[in-house]
Formats: structure tokens, C-alpha cells, sequence
């Protein structure tokens, strides 16, 4: 039995349920060692402690099943639709579920396979199980970080590679499909985390801003967010630069999120809860008067997800281990004039914090 199902055993016995369910996702990748795609057809993953996995999969893709890193039996099901509920009746009777508890993920579970569930197994009660999943991938390996770091050269290279481009009359748009193109070119995985955000001027002052056709002018801020993927892993970065010369207020503003970025780096360790590192970093911003123009969370939980547990919002009382994987990302940002956000990805040591990005922190000015 492979570590990760032992975990998944574990974790189900700590919270009470006597199985789960996965159809694909990013927990379902990590415990296969398989990338399966959500599609029309039910492909599920159906797991009980002490017995052989079944998969409920589409004949055509049951040569793949052999190579996943958990074994299961096989409950192939043929493109007609009349036929997939049977697969499922025989999977639950395999693995006895009769009138047990099944964990499934609030998050990626969906109405049609619960309905293929709840009608194929009697009795069986079917309970959304968050907080057992979000320990499945919540402390990272060494060769998970590697690959995380890997992402994070990837993204930070082709960002210098783009960098080249940025100068007054290009658009937002150009700078992003560059980005993208060269993230490609880096080394990236094809499906990236998230689309790139390039905000520039106004625009910065949108945290999750759409590129445009805005183009760019003397003075503007000129703000990226973007990240790379690696055998599956996520990078999530955010630098901001200006554009020909900075005014004083620019540099009062950058230099005040710099400072917040690398406090709550500094608060990182384990035993101390995700709350205090955005306690951390909001001092800062808050000491300097800009408090009501930071107004999100300091991180969020990074891994195969670009967002996943540990969430880094103020009063979060989960306690940081070794292994924990977030991102640092403090910002101001002022309506209709622009905005400043420098994001790190972080990871808990055995005794403090270390930052996998190193793109360099201090103002640039293109």
C-alpha cells in the first residue's frame, strides 16, 4: 500500500467515515499519480480502508488504469448512459457500501456522480468531508517543493524574457500572451494555474484584473501576477514595476508592501497560527495609513491547486507545520490611480519560513 493511500486511511478513520469517493481532481491526480479529466462520462475513484479501490471508468480508458499508483478493480461502462449506473451498483457492492458514511469533496464532487451513488448503493449516507481532505495534500515532500521550485524558475524566467517588451504604447494584452507564450517556451506545464494579470496605471488597482487593450504610459504601475505548472505544480507570483520614472508616493506606497511582504515572512514558523502572518503583514500597512486599501488575505494554500488550505486570512487558527506551502502577496491598492502587490511563494522549514520565488523584491523601473 502505497503512503498516500495509508494517509487517506488514516484520515478517514480519524474522522469517522467508513469511505471515499473521488472523481477527478487535483486529490484525485495526487493519489492516482494519473491526470483524469472531468468530462460528460462519470470516471470515479471509489476507496474503502483495507480493500482493493474500484474505478467506475469508460472502457476505452481502462489500458490506463494499471499504471496508477493505487491499485483497483475495474468497472467499465460503455458510452451509453443507461449503462453507467450498473457500473456503479457493481463497484458499491464490491467494496460493501451499503449503509456506510462516504466522504466526498464539497468542492469538485458533483450532482451526477452523487446521483449514480445515492441510487446504486443502498442506505449509503453521502457527507461533504472539507476538513479531511484538506489534510490529504496540506504538508508538502521534498520532491513536491522541488517541483514547486521548479515552477517558480519557470515563471520568474519568462517574466524577464517579457520584460523586454514593456514600454509606453504596448497593451496589457501583448504583455500577456508574451508572458504566456514564453512561460511555455520555459518549460511550463500546458495548462497553466491561472490566466496571467497584467494591470497597468488604473488598472493595478484591481486586484484580479482581466488584461485589456489599455496601453501603457510614463509613469504607470505596471502590475503581473502570474504562475507556472510543473508535473502538476503550481507557482503564483506578483511583481510590480513603473514604467519610465516613479513619483514619491509611488515609491512611499511600493516600498510599504515591500515591508509588509517580508514581515510576514519573517513571522513564519512552525507552531504560530496562518492568522498571525497576515496579522503580521497588515501591521505594516495599516501603521502607514493604507489599512483600508489592502482588502484581501495575505496568502492562500498553494500546491496542485493554486488555491488550497492554508487559507492566510486574519483569525485562521490552523497552525503551521513544516511542509505548509502559501503564498505572501500584501498590497495596496487606491482606486483610480493604481496599485502595488509583491507576492511570494512560501514554505515552512523546521524552524522558520523560506521563500521558493526569489524573483527580485525591490522597485524597478522599466
Amino acid at each position: 500500500m502505497s503512503a498516500k493511500s495509508t494517509l487517506l486511511e488514516n484520515l478517514l478513520e480519524k474522522y469517522g467515515y467508513d469511505a471515499a469517493v473521488l472523481i477527478p481532481s487535483p486529490n484525485m491526480n495526487w493519489l492516482t499519480g494519473q491526470t483524469k479529466i472531468l468530462m460528460e462520462r462519470p470516471t470515479t475513484l471509489l476507496f474503502r480502508p483495507g480493500k482493493k479501490a474500484a474505478l467506475v471508468i469508460a472502457g476505452f480508458e481502462v489500458d490506463a488504469a494499471p499504471d496508477m499508483d493505487i491499485p483497483a478493480e475495474i468497472f467499465p461502462f460503455t458510452d451509453d448512459p443507461s449503462e453507467w449506473g450498473e457500473a456503479f451498483r457493481k463497484a458499491g457492492e464490491y467494496l460493501g457500501l451499503a449503509g456506510k458514511k462516504i466522504a466526498v469533496e464539497p468542492i469538485h464532487f458533483r450532482f451526477l456522480e452523487y446521483q449514480f451513488i445515492q441510487n446504486a448503493v443502498p442506505d449509503c449516507q453521502i457527507v461533504g468531508a472539507q476538513q479531511l481532505f484538506s489534510e490529504l495534500r496540506l504538508r508538502k515532500t521534498d520532491e513536491e517543493l522541488e517541483y514547486m521550485r521548479k515552477a517558480a524558475i519557470i515563471a520568474q524566467d519568462a517574466l524577464e524574457a517579457t520584460l523586454k517588451l514593456a514600454k509606453p504604447g504596448v497593451t496589457e494584452r501583448e504583455l500577456g500572451s508574451e508572458l504566456v507564450a514564453q512561460m511555455l517556451r520555459m518549460g511550463s506545464d500546458p495548462k497553466l494555474p491561472f490566466d496571467p494579470i497584467v494591470g497597468s496605471g488604473p488598472n493595478s488597482a484591481n486586484p484580479h484584473a482581466e488584461v485589456s487593450d489599455r496601453q501603457l504610459q510614463t509613469g504607470d504601475f505596471l502590475l503581473f501576477d502570474w504562475g507556472a505548472r510543473y508535473k502538476g505544480y503550481c507557482s503564483d507570483i506578483t511583481r510590480t514595476f513603473v514604467i519610465g520614472e516613479a513619483s514619491d508616493k509611488q515609491i512611499e506606497i511600493y516600498n510599504t508592501v515591500l515591508a509588509a511582504n517580508r514581515a510576514a515572512l519573517a513571522a513564519v514558523r512552525p507552531g504560530v497560527t496562518a492568522g498571525s502572518i497576515d496579522d503580521a503583514g497588515r501591521a505594516v500597512i495599516n501603521a502607514k495609513g493604507y489599512g483600508s486599501y489592502f482588502t484581501h488575505r495575505i496568502g492562500h494554500g498553494l500546491g496542485l491547486e493554486e488555491h488550497e488550505e492554508p487559507y492566510m486570512f486574519a483569525g485562521n487558527p490552523v497552525i503551521l507545520e513544516p511542509g505548509m506551502c502559501f503564498s505572501d502577496e500584501p498590497g495596496i491598492y487606491l482606486p483610480d490611480w493604481g496599485g502595488v502587490r509583491i507576492e511570494d511563494d512560501i514554505t515552512v522549514t523546521a524552524d522558520a519560513g523560506r521563500s521558493i520565488s526569489d524573483f527580485p523584491r525591490e522597485l524597478r523601473i522599466l
